[in-house]
């Protein structure tokens, strides 16, 4: 009776009703059946919901999630229910829960489709708007993977970017290594893999941080720092390249380099992918990050209108130089064997600059190709080469070194120190004197050197083709006479112009009021190529805020102003000259003064964080 009264009055049945078993079983343990508990034997009937509490403490989901059927359903099955037996399906809830990480083939789909949209902003396609979005598929596909698996997955969206936007490889190896097509073709891929790699790297590295308790946002935006600082490359590249055609983008350089733009390209990329995983988890949206991502391409884009305004004040108030670029479309076996017609078409083309009164006349890498040694090259350059040009110019040309010992017959040949050949660019004044030397430091893997080679001299005679040269050491400018007076100018050779660090290192040291770049991408065929070197070099101007001339054997010879604009361009692989206006600037920037400092600083943070536990994991596993 008093077990009944109980019922009626809503009370809890006392523990002796329970303990003889006059007490009602529960609504909630009807129907306990359903999911396949050992519910026959009485254990949750005869103790009520006082002691069922107690046992969803220890059994965990499964007697919760009966609850939450049983309140969803908003009706209580008895065991006698056609339903009875069969399992329930999960709550949304549930569903959500277990929605991260995602499955391998789901993950790989992402990763395929920011590896695409990567290359459609990069440069040749130049569809910019796509770097707004690149990284979000990828922010989906990496959240809450293992790290292992982050780290495939991230090499296959590595992979499609980079066979995409170095497909050129291919062609150059095939020309001038001389192996066979397969050969190459495997070589390549191999290379695409290596270059693919920092995409794993990035993948890997934000994935152990965030298992090791840091939060997901900044650990994958230092990852992708840390890549971009810190993984070597053959070919190197920088995703804020993909806003080279909207330079308002491209201004904050000036404050820390590229990777700079790059990051806060990324935040905003993160702010759009919480959006998404708010929408897929169906939960509120974290404004935060929103406001971060938003705030960063806000902060660009203000910076850069700003920075505008302030970097042509400083244009005008600077002193006008006309230059000029010559780029002589040469082949390059065609320029080893018939040198002199090379030598023609530069100095026909430098006479039409002059003409046009320019101050300057810049020339291509190597466009002398004769190989000059260096105890006599100032005085056969002048005779051969700029005495009768009548303008100062910078020009490209090739000198050797012999040490002393390296002919002595008595010496066997695999122990005399070999000839010392150098990437060399010259400058001249109007009467033709040369007055300045610089030797290129970053040789070209495979071009102008191979790997190991000096080690293994065996491979240079399997691949004939490749050159033998050696590193300069001089970060000096070259001294050039400009409308009578000494100015310092910092040249790079090839794709030295696309080395930001090395590029900022050069400046500091030499003080110029120019840079110039002389390159030769004959190498690489009517590819995009190019284009895309152009794309990268455009940042030089920006980081330094000085006037990049480019001149190169086969195109694209350009000439960019302080703001990342080309106001002058050539096409490829024919013969032309271009010139514009341009101005002589000395200036610092926050890039020149701090360098590449936060991003060593970011690597070694992003590094540490995926080895150490964050202070909430240790608490969490305590």
């Amino acid at each position: 009776m008093d077990a009944k009264n109980d019922e009626k009055e809503g009370r809890e049945p006392r523990r002796a009703d329970v303990e003889d078993g006059t007490a009602p079983k529960p609504a909630e343990a009807v129907g306990e059946t359903a999911k396949g508990d050992d519910d026959a034997k009485g254990d949750h009937d005869a103790k009520g919901d006082h002691d069922a509490s107690k046992d969803d403490g220890a059994k965990g989901d499964d007697d919760a999630s009966k609850d939450d059927g049983a309140k969803r359903d908003g009706a209580k099955k008895s065991p006698g229910s056609q339903d009875a037996g069969r399992p329930e399906k999960p709550s949304a809830a549930a569903k959500v829960d277990g929605l991260f990480p995602l499955s391998p083939l789901k993950a790989l789909g992402l990763m395929l489709l920011s590896g695409l949209f990567y290359w459609l902003a990069f440069p040749t396609m130049d569809l910019w708007p796509f770097a707004l979005i690149t990284w979000v598929p990828y922010f989906i596909a990496v959240r809450k993977q293992p790290p292992k698996r982050a780290l495939w997955l991230g090499l296959v969206a590595g992979l499609i970017m980079t066979c995409a936007g170095f497909y050129w490889l291919l062609d150059m190896l095939k020309t001038f290594s001389g192996f066979p097509a397969p050969v190459c073709a495997l070589f390549v891929l191999i290379v695409n893999l290596y270059q693919g790699g920092r995409f794993a790297f990035q993948s890997w590295l934000g994935a152990r941080a965030e298992a090791r308790g840091w939060p997901s946002a900044p650990v994958y935006v230092g990852a992708f720092a840390a890549s971009e600082f810190a993984f070597p490359l053959l070919f190197p590249w920088y995703f804020a390249a993909c806003v080279h055609t909207f330079p308002t983008l491209m201004q904050t350089a000036d404050i820390a380099g590229p990777i700079f733009t790059g990051v806060l390209l990324v935040l905003f990329n993160l702010g759009l992918t919480e959006i998404v995983l708010a929408r897929m988890e169906k939960r509120a949206i974290d404004k935060r990050m929103v406001y971060v991502g938003s705030g960063a391409l806000g902060f660009a884009l203000v910076y850069g209108v700003g920075r505008t305004a302030m970097v042509e004040s400083m244009m005008r108030s600077s002193e006008e130089i006309k230059v000029g670029y010559v780029q002589g479309n040469m082949g390059l076996f065609q320029k080893r064997e018939d040198p002199g017609e090379g030598l023609r078409r530069h100095k026909r083309l430098t006479a039409e600059l002059k003409d046009e009164g320019v101050d300057l006349a810049v020339w291509s890498e190597s466009s002398v190709t004769f190989a000059v040694a260096e105890d006599m090259y100032k005085g056969f350059m002048k005779d051969r080469v700029s005495q009768k040009l009548g303008v100062p110019a910078i020009f490209g040309a090739v000198v050797y070194r012999v040490p002393e010992g390296a002919r002595d017959q008595r010496v066997p040949r695999s122990k005399r120190d070999r000839e010392r050949w150098f990437n060399t660019a010259l400058a001249s004044n109007a009467a033709g004197d040369v007055t300045g030397r610089y030797d290129k430091q970053f040789l070209l893997a495979f071009g102008e050197y191979l790997p190991f080679g000096d080690t293994f001299p065996q491979l240079y005679e399997w691949s004939p083709n490749s050159g033998r040269f050696s590193k300069g050491t001089s970060n000096d400018s070259v001294m050039v006479e400009i409308k009578g007076k000494e100015r310092k100018v910092s040249v790079m050779i090839c794709y030295e112009d696309i080395l930001p660090g090395f590029v900022n290192n050069l400046v500091r040291e030499g003080d110029p009021e120019l840079l110039v770049n002389i390159t030769n991408d004959a190498w690489f065929g009517d590819t995009g190529e190019p284009w895309e070197h152009l794309a990268l070099a455009k940042f030089r101007a920006v980081e330094h805020r000085r006037y990049l001339v480019r001149s190169t054997n086969t195109g694209v010879s350009a000439i960019v102003d302080p703001l990342g604009r080309t106001v002058a361009k050539s096409g490829t692989f024919r013969a032309e000259k271009g010139s514009a206006n341009a101005r002589l600037i000395r200036t610092t920037t926050p890039y020149e003064i701090v360098g590449d400092v936060p991003w060593w600083l970011v690597s070694a943070a992003s590094i540490l964080a995926a080895f150490v536990r964050s202070k909430r994991s240790k608490a969490a596993a305590a």
